[in-house]
């Protein structure tokens, strides 16, 4: 016997997200709530310069109480193609435009608690085309070459999951840029 959906309620509504509550019969016949956050979904960017180095933002998260280092990405609009996102994202996190984003794959945040899933984009042949950034962000771009970005992925020196995730995707395709 499948898990069976009895009865799903909105219990927040945020900018960000929503949280909903769902109450379900489990395979064993027991009574259960999970509680739901719901998102649009998000995008992921692998930008890479002329020089070979990946773009990285330096940004304070509240959350974690400090400032870490991860590759661009951000929430898509609801309604919006994961591609026109990561269009406009690039250039609001590193004033920077893609001529050619590749998608990656991409893969769920946190499937135990959370809807969000993220796409990676591959973006090259970057150039000057600055969007404002949104008003509650503090971006500091940071040239990284790709092997030292590898090995602070391997050594824990960047602990954002989706950094993590998405360098692990974008390996296969980061050797023709060493």
């Amino acid at each position: 016997m499948p898990f069976e959906l009895l009865q799903s309620e909105t219990i927040y509504r945020g900018r960000a997200f929503t949280i909903r509550r769902d109450h379900l019969r489990t395979p064993d016949g027991r009574i259960t709530k999970y509680d739901i956050v719901v998102h649009h979904g998000s995008v992921v960017l692998i930008p890479i310069d002329e020089d070979g180095n990946l773009l990285f933002v330096r940004q304070y998260r509240h959350a974690a109480r400090e400032d870490l280092l991860e590759l661009p990405a951000g929430t898509l609009d609801e309604g919006e193609e994961p591609e026109a996102c990561a269009r406009r994202e690039i250039r609001e996190e590193t004033g920077l435009a893609a001529a050619e984003l590749t998608c990656l794959g991409g893969f769920y945040l946190a499937p135990g608690y959370s809807t969000e899933y993220m796409t990676v984009y591959l973006a090259t042949g970057l150039h000057p085309d600055p969007l404002e950034a949104d008003a509650d962000e503090f971006l500091h771009l940071e040239a990284v070459p790709i092997p030292e970005a590898l090995r602070m992925a391997e050594d824990g020196t960047i602990p954002d999951a989706k950094s993590l995730a998405a360098l692990f995707l974008a390996r296969p395709h980061l050797e023709r840029f060493l």
